[in-house]
């Protein structure tokens, strides 16, 4: 794609020929209306009029994905619902290097289109421009690293739990046990920003002071996500008073507060940005509407994100082993030269998730995070996070799990205790 041109690949249903859905899509996101109208000259259409640069037919439904769709008027019989891969290009200087309006036109009103039955944006290609006004991930891994102080290994973390409810004098010896026992990582849950029971202007000295105490008897020190979701002065200010308090990292609800919002934080942003990416199965989880992670971690990339949520294999969630995997691919892809983020995978990890996410990925350039998985091992949490370097270690040697667990108990205790799921 040129520099002048932003290239938007979406899957498309349509009860219609899928020539005519994709040009519906690429007049309503650009020049046109359903009607020609008085000023919308030819010589406007070529200037900024979108245009069809490829289309593939995937096959046909009986059925639509969606409803609402309504098919040519004078068709006779049962509607067929054709489904295809459309490249629609937009002229950069329709809206500019604009995440906001970038979003508006590749993802706005062509969701509410009758002749489409569905609709998934799945990839962007962005010119230069955007690189230009957007710095991108502050951190990245490199510095995620250097700040948390681990190499040649995954980042291995947890999640505050319970996710809510906590008070302050409960939560210090809980963070306590947690950097005492060899996390790199420690996290907010993304329910727990600023609640009045606990708020953030009294949790973020409390934390730091134990994460400050265990690190000046261990020599490491965790690095603390702390959630700092809210509005933007909330924000800023929170930040400030992290970074003042020697904290290392600061983490964000990234769809909550939206594109402008993180993009603005970057810009203010000394540390870290952990994005939590809540709500994301509203946009994705149905594979004919909204926009795909490949696109959404584009975005997000470009806003300024240092982290960013992956789903994790084996989950309790809805997508597959396959489609986190290849989440974590694409936020390793390079974009914009080194604009990378560093991989969070969570929900129902443990030791034995390290085979899968290194056999399918071959990277370990994670942030592994495990609640009950390191927490609820049997033999406390210093042994679950020890079970999870172990579990890795295997992993990478190419080591079968129960071989390498023979001459360690804590391996062994976490398949004994979280194998069975997995099976």
């Amino acid at each position: 794609m040129t520099d002048d041109r932003v290239l938007a690949t979406y899957l498309i249903e349509s009860p219609h020929a899928l020539e005519h859905a994709a040009e519906v899509i690429a007049g309503e996101q650009s020049s046109g209306t359903f009607v020609s109208v008085p000023g919308e000259t030819q010589e406007l259409k070529e200037r900024f009029g979108a245009r069809i640069e490829s289309l593939e037919p995937l096959g046909t439904s009986d059925r639509p994905a969606l409803p609402g769709s309504k098919g040519p008027k004078a068709h006779e019989g049962a509607p067929v619902y054709r489904r295809g891969r459309v490249a629609i290009s937009f002229p950069l200087h329709n809206f500019g290097p604009s995440l906001p309006e970038l979003m508006s036109t590749v993802a706005g009103n062509l969701y509410e289109i009758q002749e489409l039955s569905g609709v998934r944006l799945v990839d962007l290609e962005l010119p230069q421009a955007f690189a230009d006004r957007y710095p991108g991930p502050g951190f990245g891994i490199d510095g995620t690293r250097r700040l948390a102080g681990v190499t040649g290994r995954p980042i291995v973390g947890t999640i505050i739990k319970p996710s809510i409810g906590l008070a302050i004098d409960a939560l210090r010896p809980l963070v306590r046990d947690l950097a005492t026992a060899g996390l790199d990582f420690i996290k907010d849950d993304e329910l727990n920003a600023d609640p009045p029971y606990a708020p953030l202007a009294e949790r973020v000295p409390a934390v730091m002071a134990e994460i400050e105490r265990v690190a000046d008897a261990t020599g490491r020190k965790a690095m603390y996500a702390f959630n700092i979701t809210g509005d933007i002065d909330h924000m800023l200010r929170a930040h400030d008073m992290v970074r003042d308090a020697g904290g290392t990292c600061v983490m964000v609800n990234v769809n909550c507060v939206g594109l402008a919002a993180v993009a603005h934080l970057r810009r203010h942003c000394e540390l870290p940005i952990h994005g939590h990416r809540a709500y994301f199965g509203a946009m994705a989880r149905d594979p004919m509407l909204g926009i795909g992670f490949t696109a959404f971690q584009k975005m997000y990339r470009l806003a300024g994100v240092d982290h960013l949520h992956v789903g994790g294999f084996d989950s309790k969630f809805w997508e597959t082993n396959d489609e986190v995997a290849q989440s974590i691919r694409d936020c390793l892809t390079p974009m914009f030269g080194d604009y990378r983020v560093m991989p969070a995978i969570s929900s129902a990890q443990w030791a034995g998730s390290a085979v899968d996410i290194w056999g399918t990925t071959r990277t370990h350039d994670v942030i592994h995070l495990a609640g009950g998985g390191i927490i609820a091992h049997p033999g406390g949490t210093a042994a679950g996070v020890l079970s999870m370097r172990q579990g890795w270690e295997a992993a990478i040697a190419g080591v079968p799990l129960a071989e390498y667990a023979r001459t360690r108990p804590e391996l062994e205790a976490a398949i004994a205790k979280f194998g069975k799921r997995a099976g």
